[in-house]
Order: structure tokens, then C-alpha cells, then sequence
């Protein structure tokens, strides 16, 4: 499938790219600076210049599956937060419902499904869970992934996915990607959201629906 990374740029996003560059999929990259590209036409892989804050449907043309990895990161406040991470991925399922997209991978939050339980970043959490709610009732193939701390360690290929639980823990980034990649072709996860921790269990034999 052609998919559409929306986030590309950003560490998870990145990753991502890569995995999908390995497998049988073609990435396009949405990035919203020209200085961004260079690093993906090193890699052979197609760029659209968009920005979440703005008008991006042109980076849904010929789109036939998305993964939203956007965020806006921990050093921003509660605005930006909004902008991105709740009303940018609100906008995306929009743009991928009416364009027809076969498949939507959103990058969320453990804790998205209860937010008033962590006061420090409820914000965060509050604008992760208004996106789910609105993708799981836009009438899109999606899939929902809730993963734990994210961390640099080097990907183990070996992680716990479940829906509901756990609802603690962390997980390398590298292992998110491979897990966003996998989640493409895995029938049985699509209309479910998924907890993820480091864990025990191959990435093959976790999702091999």
C-alpha cells in the first residue's frame, strides 16, 4: 500500500519510514519544512510538504492507508498540544474518510482511555483520547496503538499488546514502528485499540493475525 506517515520527521515517525521502506509498502513522508526532505531523499523515499497547522489534504492524494505519528512534543504547552495531537489528528481521519482511505493507524497514548487519572499530563491525555474517540466513530479502518514510556533503547522485537492492559510500563521507539507497520496487514486488529509494552512475546507471533 502507498501510506501516508504523518510525523515523519519526528523520532517514532522516522523509524517508521524505514519500516516501511523493508517491507512491501511504499512510504510518502509528510513533512512541513523544505529543510526536512533532503534527509528523506537520501533514502529513496517520497515527500509531501504539509503542515498539520494548515491545509494539508494534498498530502492525502493517492493515499491508500495513513499512520499518524505526530506529536508535538514534550517541550510545548497545552495550545500547541491541541493543535497537533487532538484537532491536527481530528482533521487527518476527516481528510482520510473523504478521500477514501483503506486503512488509519493512529499513534496514541497509554492512559487515552482514562486521562483524568494523570493530572500532570492531562492536557496531553485529553487531546489523545478526543482523536481516538473521533477516529473510532469516523467510519475509517483504523486501528488505535496506546503504547507505554518511550524510550531509545535499541528495538528488542519482542513487546506485550493487548487491548486494555497493560496500563503501565515502557517500550523502545523501534518497536512502536515495527508495531505500526505490522498493524497494516493485521486483520484481526482492525476497529481495536491496543496497549504496548516491552515484553516478552516475538512481533510475529504477537500479531501474526
Amino acid at each position: 500500500m502507498r501510506v501516508l506517515v504523518i510525523g515523519a520527521n519526528g523520532a517514532v515517525g522516522k523509524q517508521v519510514v524505514d519500516r516501511l521502506k523493508e517491507s512491501d509498502h511504499q512510504p510518502v513522508a509528510m513533512v512541513r519544512d523544505t529543510d526536512q526532505i533532503p534527509y528523506f531523499e537520501e533514502k529513496n523515499v517520497e515527500t509531501v510538504l504539509a503542515d498539520l497547522e494548515k491545509n494539508f489534504e494534498k498530502a492525502f492524494y493517492n493515499t491508500e492507508a495513513v499512520i499518524f505519528a505526530a506529536g508535538s512534543g514534550p517541550k510545548t504547552g497545552a495550545d500547541k498540544t491541541i493543535i497537533i495531537d487532538q484537532e491536527g489528528a481530528i482533521e487527518a481521519a476527516d481528510l482520510a474518510k473523504k478521500h477514501g482511505v483503506n486503512r488509519f493507524i493512529m499513534l496514541s497514548s497509554m492512559g487515552a482511555g482514562q486521562p483524568k487519572k494523570a493530572e500532570q499530563i492531562k492536557h496531553y491525555l485529553y487531546a489523545k483520547h478526543r482523536a481516538d474517540e473521533h477516529l473510532k466513530s469516523s467510519g475509517l479502518n483504523y486501528t488505535i496503538l496506546r503504547p507505554g514510556r518511550l524510550t531509545n533503547e535499541p528495538a528488542t522485537g519482542k513487546v506485550n499488546v493487548h487491548e486494555g492492559s497493560p496500563e503501565s510500563g515502557s517500550v523502545p521507539r523501534a518497536d512502536v514502528a515495527s508495531v505500526l507497520v505490522y498493524l497494516l496487514s493485521a486483520p484481526r486488529a482492525e476497529n481495536k485499540i491496543f496497549n504496548l509494552i516491552e515484553g516478552a512475546t516475538p512481533l510475529s507471533d504477537v500479531l501474526a493475525y
